[in-house]
């Protein structure tokens, strides 16, 4: 039994430590403050999800994921060198600003990424970008969509996105399903993907979807 921590407990950390404790993960769900408030309450779904404050889930877990919000996670994530050193950190998160509607916008590091910048300021962490390119229903039940979808991931360590691999098959994720794109530059390209999200958002509503490599 890995335990994993989750640094965000909104939606995407809430849903994703649901599954990975279905799969048999002792999950951590990480909160900014212990006074934090989330949406529907997790804790009593599973034994093996706790609550913690973020450096303690950082410190505690084997593996951590970042589920907090792009345009504030580099700085967030910088804090917690320390207890990140040594470990793997799945990044799911895309750094935007804002549209005055409340969706996706501009891109906070174009000609980069978050990944990047993650794992220039983290060089004793080990950075694997993955499932960002999809609504987060999607993440933990890709079987639901009527079309097979593509989770793309990228990272500069090997062994590292075997591990991480591996936690996508506990989340439902096919091994035809899953394209390892390379080192953590090409993060770039699955993060611009969120471009599209706001005018497919904006025609069909909040329906579940993922951007996908069709062969």
């Amino acid at each position: 039994m890995t335990t994993i921590g989750i640094l965000g407990a909104g939606r995407v950390g809430q849903s994703l430590a649901q599954k990975l404790a279905m799969s048999g993960h002792h999950v951590i769900l990480g909160h900014r403050s212990m006074k934090e408030e989330t949406g529907a309450p997790v804790g009593g779904v599973d034994p093996r999800i706790s609550f913690a404050d973020q450096h303690t889930t950082a410190r505690t877990a084997d593996i951590v994921i970042n589920a907090t919000p792009g345009d504030s996670a580099l700085d967030r994530l910088t804090g917690l060198r320390t207890e990140l050193a040594g470990k793997i950190l799945v990044d799911v998160s895309n750094a935007t600003r804002d549209a005055d509607d409340g969706l996706p916008g501009e891109l906070c590091y174009p000609g980069s990424s978050l990944a990047e910048q993650l794992q220039a300021a983290l060089p004793d962490t080990r950075v694997v970008k993955t499932l960002n390119t999809m609504l987060f229903m999607v993440m933990t039940a890709p079987e639901t969509l009527g079309t097979p979808p593509t989770v793309y991931v990228s990272g500069n360590d090997k062994q590292a996105k075997r591990t991480v691999t591996g936690l996508l098959g506990d989340l439902g994720w096919q091994p035809a399903w899953i394209e390892d794109l390379g080192d953590i530059t090409t993060a770039r390209a699955t993060e611009a993907m969120i471009l599209v999200v706001p005018h497919i958002l904006r025609r069909h509503g909040f329906q579940p979807f993922a951007v996908s490599l069709t062969r």
